[in-house]
């Protein structure tokens, strides 16, 4: 008869069970790449005095993303592929390009570029903006015109004696020199918003930079509790909502001018029971569908081991004299 099977077995298939469970929800509650676009610009003077610049958005993924709002202090429109609604390649397959030239009546002109764009992945859909300003690149390269025809030689003209100038007189003023403008104060640097919409949650970021300034966000639902967001420079903040249908986040703030509502989008890759719930009732967590069914497997298992153990104890031969 062959001997019971060590009962050790079954608490090493048990553990390794535990630990691919654990494993599987380590990733799925890994956070999320920070998307952004990655745009850059630099801008000359041409002879007639135009600011011609030129601007270029990368992507920070390797898949592909839309642009979904361009706004440049350069009025004018985009000469080039750079436009709202664009395709973003993906990381290492090429950029997006556009040029401006507009004449403006500052010396020192505000050239900056806002590109936001959006990504679609199976578990989550992130959007995310960047504003940049262009670098000054001095004078533009002056333009090949073709040679100009040799002109003809004409008599050389009578030499005219120069008149003798006068000195000032002593009670004249002396010139005075221009006043230096003084050099103006830099802008705080701009802070950076993302929103990015999971199976169960609609998460609202920002990132201030160190030289930035304080920021206080208002976010008003279009149902529950209104939630307020303070990042300090140098601080990232976020705040979520759980995800249910129909849910629509309006964002207010100081110096905010897109202040367009926000709505929640359910990705692809959502199990059943994760967001979307009726708007009246809150959508219920998700234990884990993958974890259940493995610590049920392993009750199984241990009943199995337990009740064939009972069986083999009553079944073995006894031999008395």
């Amino acid at each position: 008869m062959n001997p019971p099977k060590s009962p050790f077995r079954r608490v090493a298939a048990i553990a390794a069970g535990a630990l691919i469970g654990l494993a599987g929800v380590g990733t799925l509650a890994s956070p999320a790449s920070a998307h952004h676009p990655e745009p850059s610009g630099t801008y000359c003077l041409t002879s007639d005095g135009q600011v011609k610049v030129t601007w270029t958005v990368g992507n920070s993924e390797n898949i592909d993303a839309t642009i979904t709002k361009l706004e440049s202090t350069v009025p004018g429109d985009f000469t080039g592929d750079l436009a709202k609604d664009a395709t973003l390649p993906a990381k290492g397959q090429g950029f997006l390009t556009g040029t401006q030239a507009h004449t403006f009546d500052t010396k020192r002109p505000t050239v900056e570029l806002t590109v936001e764009a959006r990504w679609v992945r199976t578990d989550r859909i992130v959007t995310e903006s960047r504003t940049v300003a262009a670098e000054p690149k001095g004078t533009c390269a002056a333009e090949t015109t073709p040679p100009a025809s040799t002109p003809t030689p004409s008599a050389p003209a009578t030499p005219t004696p120069t008149p003798t100038t006068a000195s000032p007189s002593p009670s004249q003023p002396p010139a005075q020199s221009p006043t230096p403008t003084p050099p103006a104060t830099p802008a705080p640097a701009e802070p950076v918003g993302s929103v990015e919409s999971t199976c169960d949650k609609l998460t609202f970021t920002i990132e201030n930079p160190a030289d930035g300034e304080t920021v206080t966000l208002t976010l008003t639902p279009n149902k529950g509790e209104v939630k307020t967001l303070v990042v300090k420079p140098g601080e990232t903040g976020s705040v979520s909502f759980d995800a249910t249908e129909g849910l629509v986040v309006t964002p207010a703030a100081e110096g905010l001018d897109d202040t367009a509502p926000i709505a929640w989008e359910k990705p692809a890759d959502c199990t059943p029971g994760q967001g979307g719930g009726d708007k009246d009732e809150p959508a219920l967590p998700l234990t884990g569908a993958a974890t259940g069914g493995i610590i049920a497997g392993a009750v199984v298992l241990l009943a199995a081991g337990a009740a064939l153990f009972v069986v083999a104890r009553r079944r073995r031969v006894r031999f008395t004299a």
